[in-house]
C-alpha cells in the first residue's frame, strides 16, 4: 500500500509524521551527520570530537536516530553522470482513475527511484536512471505505452543550480535565508573508473554499518584494504564523482511535514541570471534547469521544504520576490508510489558494459 499524503505535502497517515522527541545534542548529531562525514576509519569518533561526545555514545545516538526512523540512511551520493549514467524526471499525463495501476507498471523499472501523483494534469512523476549503454528515451517511452500514459514530458537537468538536501534540525535558521555559494553547474562529462574504483562504488552506495570503524566491514565485501576503500573514497569526492558523504533523513520523521515542488516560466536569457538566486535559498534543496514544452512553459523547478504549508508558502513568494518571476504553479504530491536510492553497477549493468562478466 503506498503511502498516502494530502495536497499540503502531509501524511495524512498520523502515525506517518510522529516526531520522535530529540533534545538539542540529537539535533547537532543530525546537522553534522549531513554535512561532511568523515571519510576515516573511525568516523564516529571524529564526528564525537567535534561535538564534545564519546564515540561510543555518537555509535547509540545514531542507531536509537535510524531505528526511530529519522535517519533513512548514511552513505555516499554520487553523480550519476560522472559515474556514465543518464537520468531523466519524466511527467505522464494519466486518467486518474488509472492513476495506481500505471503507478505500479512504471515501478517495475529497477531504473526508476521515485515516483509521486501531483496535483496537475501532468499528474504522475517519476525519476529514472540507467547506464549510457541503454536507450533512456526507448526505455521511458516504452514504460508510457505500458502504463497506458495520455501524454509524457520528459525533462532531464539541463543545468543543476543546486542538489543537496540538508535540513536545519537546531531551529536557528528560516527557510527564506539565502546561503551563499557557486549555484550553478553543467551536468559532468561521464570519467572512466578502473576495477576497484568500480567495486568501492558498489559499497559505498549501501547504508554505512553503525559500528566504530565501520569503513572495514565495506572493503571486505569490495574485496579491498580498508585504507585503500577511504583512499579511493576520498578521491572519488575530490573529483566530483561523490557529490557527497552524509546521512539522508526521512523529512517528515525530521519535522519538515510539507514540501513543494515550485516550477518557474524563466526565459533562456534570463536562467543564469535567476537560477543562483533560487538555489540560495536555504529551504530550496534541488534547484533545476529543464526544457519546456508548448503545454508546459516551466523552464525552472525548485524543491522546497519546510515544517508546514505555510512555510513553504513563504519561501515560494520570497523567490518570487527576489528573482521577479511570477508565473510559476505549486505541485503538491497526493501519493508515494516509489522512494528508493539508485543503484549503480548492479549486475546486470556490468553484464551489459562488459559482456564477458
Amino acid at each position: 500500500m503506498p503511502a498516502v499524503y494530502s495536497p499540503l505535502g502531509c501524511a495524512q497517515d498520523c502515525a506517518e509524521v510522529l516526531v520522535p522527541e530529540l533534545d538539542q545534542t540529537d539535533r547537532s548529531l543530525l546537522n553534522a551527520l549531513q554535512r561532511a562525514f568523515p571519510l576515516a576509519q573511525r568516523p564516529y569518533n571524529d564526528i564525537g570530537a567535534a561535538l564534545g561526545l564519546a564515540e561510543d555514545d555518537v555509535i547509540a545516538s545514531v542507531a536509537r536516530l535510524r531505528d526511530a526512523g529519522i535517519i533513512r540512511q548514511i552513505s555516499a551520493i554520487f553523480d550519476s553522470h560522472a559515474l556514465g549514467y543518464q537520468s531523466c524526471l519524466a511527467a505522464a499525463k494519466v486518467p486518474p482513475e488509472r492513476a495506481d495501476q500505471a503507478a505500479s507498471v512504471i515501478n517495475e523499472h529497477p531504473g526508476v527511484s521515485h515516483n509521486y501523483l501531483r496535483t496537475h494534469q501532468y499528474n504522475l512523476w517519476f525519476t529514472i536512471t540507467v547506464h549510457s549503454a541503454r536507450d533512456l528515451q526507448a526505455e521511458v517511452m516504452r514504460l508510457a505505452e505500458r502504463a497506458g500514459a495520455e501524454s509524457i514530458l520528459l525533462l532531464p537537468s539541463i543545468r543543476s543550480f543546486k542538489i543537496g538536501v540538508s535540513f536545519d534540525m537546531t531551529g536557528e535558521q528560516e527557510g527564506t535565508v539565502r546561503q551563499s555559494g557557486g549555484w550553478s553547474s553543467a551536468p559532468r562529462t561521464a570519467q572512466p573508473l578502473v576495477r576497484d574504483e568500480v567495486s568501492a562504488v558498489r559499497v559505498l552506495q549501501d547504508d554505512l554499518p553503525v559500528a566504530s570503524r565501520p569503513f572495514a566491514s565495506l572493503a571486505e565485501r569490495a574485496g579491498i584494504t580498508e585504507d585503500a576503500l577511504l583512499c579511493t573514497a576520498r578521491d572519488l569526492l575530490r573529483r566530483g564523482v561523490m557529490r557527497r558523504f552524509a546521512a539522508v533523513l526521512h523529512h517528515r520523521k525530521a519535522g519538515y511535514t510539507a514540501n513543494a515542488m515550485a516550477v518557474w516560466a524563466v526565459p533562456e536569457e534570463q536562467v543564469e541570471q535567476v537560477g543562483p538566486i533560487m538555489a540560495s535559498f536555504r529551504a530550496v534543496s534541488h534547484c533545476y534547469q529543464r526544457p519546456t514544452a508548448p503545454d508546459w512553459p516551466y523552464s525552472m523547478f525548485t524543491m522546497i521544504h519546510g515544517r508546514s504549508p505555510e512555510e513553504c508558502d513563504a519561501v515560494v513568494q520570497a523567490i518570487a520576490r527576489e528573482t521577479g518571476v511570477s508565473e510559476h504553479e505549486v505541485l503538491y504530491s497526493t501519493k508515494e508510489y516509489k522512494k528508493v536510492r539508485v543503484r549503480y553497477f548492479t549486475d546486470d549493468d556490468l553484464r551489459l558494459v562488459c559482456p564477458s562478466r
